[in-house]
């Protein structure tokens, strides 16, 4: 329990720092409201359970050791962020927004955003090198599967509570965001923070 506790305790620490998951929740909220946004934060959370249990099965690992395959996943990632910070500046070079209550049905908000959060945390492999590096040092030979398990679902949980903290607020304060001149220099700061951690994430090593 003192081991997992600590675990908890670096993984929150990892949570609060602004990446691309932040952007795109942020995004998202803005753009369809607290539904699209709260799923999308959901994406994230299942991104995260995803690469935890194949990092403890054993996956993780060979697909690190698998440069080719490491690779792909990192351009896709790179593609993909750098995809959602170009739409997101040609939308505030645009400037035309939809009124809040039209635009995208419900359910395609709900779609859209459990999309957008699970691949562009899935294809960081930033997040699948984490869990190689800082599991081991916290399990033992004799952890079984589940409570290893246990360690990734946990990362996840603390992801998708802070993520929809961060939801709720940015909900509250949608009426504020959505003003064209707000919303126009949100969309031009989004894009540019994702095409950023494109950048550094294809220059890394």
């Amino acid at each position: 329990m003192t081991a997992y506790l600590s675990y908890l305790a670096f993984a929150a620490v990892v949570v609060l720092i602004p990446g691309p998951d932040f952007a795109v929740v942020t995004s998202n909220t803005v753009r369809g409201g607290r539904r699209r946004g709260q799923w999308a934060a959901v994406g994230v959370a299942c991104s995260n359970a995803v690469q935890g249990t194949a990092a403890v099965a054993g996956l993780g690992a060979l697909i690190v050791r698998t440069r080719p395959l490491f690779e792909t996943i990192r351009w896709v990632g790179v593609a993909y962020l750098v995809f959602l910070g170009t739409r997101a500046l040609l939308s505030a070079r645009r400037g035309r927004y939809p009124d809040l209550e039209t635009g995208v049905p419900q359910a395609g908000r709900a779609r859209a955003g459990w999309r957008q959060g699970f691949l562009s945390n899935i294809t960081n492999p930033k997040v699948l090198t984490l869990y190689l590096a800082v599991l081991p040092q916290f399990l033992t030979a004799h952890t079984s599967f589940g409570a290893a398990a246990a360690y990734a679902v946990g990362h996840a949980v603390l992801s998708l509570t802070y993520l929809s903290l961060v939801v709720l607020a940015m909900h509250r304060a949608r009426r504020f965001l959505a003003r064209r001149r707000v919303r126009r220099a949100l969309d031009a700061a989004t894009g540019t923070t994702m095409i950023g951690f494109g950048a550094r994430m294809a220059l890394s090593r």
